[in-house]
């Protein structure tokens, strides 16, 4: 499976904001700056890459539930499940 075309790009986009955002928590921690202010920064990072997970998630369900034959079984119940809770 892999990400639907309409997917694609707000998940890269969102890869890539966390991507930056990381970049900053280093430097942040690097620099020395106060925790307050890395920790603020660091939650930023972990809900670009949930939104990232979860639109990912999403279109394996589209595709799932569509079942329209393309490459291989479709995702059984339980694999979808194993996705979701892997995001928790």
């Amino acid at each position: 499976m892999q990400v639907d075309a309409d997917a694609r790009t707000p998940v890269l986009n969102r890869l890539r904001r966390a991507q930056g955002q990381l970049a900053g928590v280093i430097a942040m921690v690097e620099a020395g700056r106060d925790c307050k202010d890395v920790v603020t920064q660091l939650a930023a990072v972990s809900r670009a890459l949930d939104r990232a997970g979860f639109k990912i998630v999403a279109s394996g369900m589209r595709q799932c539930l569509a079942d329209d034959g393309t490459e291989g079984p479709p995702m059984t119940e339980a694999e979808l499940e194993k996705l979701f809770l892997a995001l928790a």
